[in-house]
């Protein structure tokens, strides 16, 4: 029997595992997930083959989203509400040992940066604009990779790992839990859920059978826009990016992952085909341009009402063959399609294959446009000049996120021994704050071994 299984292997699983094996070498670990070991997560389409995978390699797996850009931004400015939970300064400071950690296995050979501008952000309130600032180590695909695998070197040391596993049920049992997976059942004292974002189906399922409730759930949709990257040279003198927030009088629209120089690509989520951006770190030619998402938060009551809304949308644009659509902005102004001949002849050169230049007032719903258009305004107030009207929009792109779950200061639900972390738990949503969250836990379920093995001992005499 194990006295604590992990299910999902992500960022905030793995910093949980770390922090519980470094503090508590005598608990017995078990870490199950539905992907493969970091060095088998290859993507076939990536080399020219076909999708064919029972778990997209891309998100499940040793590490996830961890070693996607590997992007830690280290902030309570955005990233999930953790310090609403815990307390910011004790946020912050879990973030700053995530962050020491990542360097004790070569995250500190890329600089760590600050998006903080104290001007600037007195320029852009003039203009209805929040800047939002963190610091931020961006390791890039294949440094997060490799810092990865020699934190699995390590933890598979004291932990055991089950990979390529499907959990298809949890049952109580008098002294923990029944884990019912297609190699095998488990037995554990303990369950913590750490399946990300990309559980989001798996959780739901098993949240009702075990009687736990979800309170909501968010999602994020929105543009990804491409443009000329000199034209926020002025916002971008003193750092790689920049964050900008705008509130309209119904809405709230952020940007999210600006890439300056970078190129816009194809996401592929929950089987519906987005325009997602890639920097340039990704790619070694630099290209002319800028390109990040602006999203607006919107909340529904059940995850079903949230996935209905999301992929009326996006299956409408990729009409079941992938489709992304493409509009200039002059043309957005002027309530006219988009054609191929005005794209050919268009200053900022796409850096997407296959787009469909249309009209996406036939594409998407108003408020999506709207809210671009009036944080266009407020930008250019910022900037001082007029945005290119050359400026490309792409239809569309989005941000899951995981039903809020209730769970206490600790992180543990309504049935006892049974704990969320990590973007399940609903409270966090970025790398930093998901990996703060296992370290919180962590420290938190080592006391309580500590605190239960004294008993026994005690007990025992």
């Amino acid at each position: 029997m194990y006295d604590i299984t992990i299910i999902g292997a992500g960022v905030s699983s793995v910093f949980l595992a770390y922090k519980l094996q470094e503090q508590n070498k005598n608990l017995n670990i078990h870490i199950i997930d539905k992907g493969k070991q970091l060095e088998d997560r290859v993507c076939p389409l990536d080399h020219g083959g076909n999708c064919n995978c029972e778990a997209c390699p891309k998100y499940y797996g040793f590490a996830g989203l961890g070693k996607s850009e590997g992007k830690f931004n280290y902030t309570n400015d955005f990233g999930g509400q953790l310090g609403d939970k815990i307390g910011e300064q004790e946020t912050l400071e879990l973030m700053d040992e995530v962050d020491q950690i990542l360097c004790s296995y070569g995250a500190d050979q890329i600089e760590k940066y600050s998006t903080q501008n104290p001007g600037l952000e007195r320029e852009a309130k003039k203009y209805g604009l929040d800047v939002l600032s963190t610091s931020v180590r961006h390791l890039g695909t294949k440094l997060a990779t490799n810092i990865f695998q020699k934190l699995f070197d390590d933890l598979k040391e004291f932990i055991s790992f089950t990979f390529e596993a499907d959990v298809q049920s949890i049952s109580k049992s008098d002294n923990g839990f029944y884990i019912h997976t297609n190699q095998g059942s488990f037995h554990s004292s303990k369950i913590v859920l750490a399946t990300g974002m990309s559980g989001s189906e798996w959780m739901q399922k098993q949240c009702t059978s075990l009687g736990i409730q979800p309170s909501r759930t968010r999602v994020d949709l929105g543009l990804r826009i491409e443009m000329n990257r000199k034209q926020l040279n002025p916002l971008l003198k003193h750092t790689f990016e920049t964050k900008l927030r705008y509130r309209g009088e119904d809405y709230e629209a952020t940007t999210y992952c600006m890439n300056p120089g970078g190129r816009i690509i194809r996401k592929h989520q929950a089987g519906l085909v987005m325009a997602d951006g890639q920097n340039y770190g990704e790619k070694t030619e630099q290209t002319k341009n800028l390109n990040y998402s602006l999203f607006i938060p919107r909340y529904f009551d059940t995850y079903e009402e949230a996935r209905t809304y999301s992929r009326s949308i996006i299956e409408g644009v990729n009409q079941d063959k992938g489709r992304i659509v493409v509009q200039r902005l002059g043309d957005l102004y002027n309530q006219e399609a988009t054609t191929q001949k005005s794209i050919e002849d268009n200053s900022i050169r796409p850096s997407l294959d296959e787009i469909e230049p249309g009209n996406l007032i036939e594409e998407m719903p108003e408020l999506y446009l709207r809210a671009y258009l009036d944080m266009a305004e407020a930008i250019e107030g910022l900037i001082g000049e007029k945005l290119s009207e050359d400026t490309l929009l792409y239809a569309m792109d989005a941000k899951f996120y995981e039903p809020k779950v209730e769970t206490n200061k600790t992180f543990e639900s309504n049935i006892p021994n049974l704990f969320l972390v990590g973007d399940c738990s609903g409270d966090t949503h970025s790398l930093s704050q998901a990996a703060a969250s296992g370290l919180f836990l962590g420290k938190y379920l080592s006391n309580v071994a500590d605190k239960q093995f004294k008993q026994a001992e005690k007990h025992h005499h």
